[in-house]
């Protein structure tokens, strides 16, 4: 009888570890899913150079620093500037979106 009750115990005890454990698992899942896919990128920041130019068609290259479709910083590159005749037309689709 007595050893009845121990393996009665120890399965229950068995059984609970075996439900937290499930349970665990389940919310580390949840934690990885909900904390990391999709927001991985979300505050990701990425720098590229880019032509601005102004009415004139005076052309200079600006390094720029964006995070999603914010501007963070841009600065000038030193001696990347052309200056394009007067009717000269930007062929880019949309030259003012700095952040693409």
């Amino acid at each position: 009888m007595k050893l009845i009750k121990i393996l009665t115990i120890i399965l229950i005890i068995l059984i609970i570890l075996i439900i937290l454990i499930i349970l665990l698992i389940i919310l580390s899942i949840l934690f990885i899913q909900s904390n990391l896919t999709g927001k991985a990128i979300e505050n990701t920041e990425f720098t590229h150079t880019k032509a601005i130019c102004n009415a004139t068609n005076f052309c200079q290259d600006y390094e720029i620093i964006c995070r999603g479709n914010e501007v963070i910083k841009q600065q000038p590159i030193t001696g990347a500037v052309i200056q394009h005749n007067e009717d000269w037309q930007d062929p880019r689709i949309n030259p003012k979106n700095l952040c693409p």
